[in-house]
């Protein structure tokens, strides 16, 4: 039987995707900006290839925008009423997923939320643009850890579709030394409920940390349109 060789691009292409995406976490990427392929080719020394294919699974996590003869776009701010329909979205889908987890924990689940909570602590102490990124890497992995402990697929396929929009309104979210706190209280409270085994506690809180980020979220809007 012939073997099947792996495409010879395809790992410059996921390296590729891996050095955007972290331009993003570093902020090096704003709202609404032209992606010029050509000269991301040159300052990355790579062939506009395995550009284009990253870029490509960027698309799909809402970061970028293909434009019709115009090429790649950083995707813009969230309106309002998508901020609201995305933590909308969340609220019905979250709270759904950590009940489920939490009737099924072991000790080494719990271990990994008490990581990175940890590692949030860590870095809400001394906001800089430096921690911009290991805080949102922390903040995700949180929450993806209890999707895939929820053991169930279809919830975690949908939070999953929805990552790549949670991931735009990260990254394009000021990250406050007084909000940076709020968020690993937050995954504290609901990873107590978790501890104790009470899955209907651990939902009501994940529901109000949701609900706490959708409020913060449209309070720097609302500081942003009075500046």
């Amino acid at each position: 039987m012939a073997t099947t060789r792996p495409s010879a691009r395809q790992p410059l292409a996921d390296k590729m995707y891996e050095v955007l995406l972290g331009q993003f976490m570093d902020g090096l990427w704003s709202p609404g900006q032209s992606v010029n392929i050509g000269a991301l080719s040159r300052e990355l020394d790579v062939s506009q290839t395995p550009l284009r294919e990253a870029l490509a699974r960027l698309e799909h996590t809402g970061l970028v925008r293909r434009e019709a003869l115009k090429g790649y776009r950083v995707a813009p701010l969230f309106t309002e009423r998508e901020l609201v329909k995305l933590m909308d979205a969340r609220l019905v889908l979250e709270p759904a997923m950590v009940h489920e987890a939490a009737r099924r924990t072991t000790p080494e689940f719990l271990d990994e939320l008490k990581e990175s909570i940890q590692d949030l602590k860590r870095c809400a102490a001394a906001p800089s643009s430096a921690s911009v990124r290991p805080y949102w890497a922390a903040d995700e992995r949180f929450h993806l850890r209890i999707a895939a402990q929820c053991d169930n697929p279809f919830l975690e396929t949908a939070y999953r579709s929805l990552g790549g929009h949670v991931q735009r309104f990260r990254l394009f979210t000021e990250l406050g030394a007084s909000e940076a706190e709020s968020p690993a209280r937050e995954h504290a409270a609901v990873l107590d409920m978790m501890i104790a085994g009470d899955a209907e506690g651990a939902a009501k809180k994940m529901r109000q940390h949701i609900e706490n980020a959708k409020a913060r979220a449209l309070t720097d809007r609302q500081a942003v349109r009075e500046s």
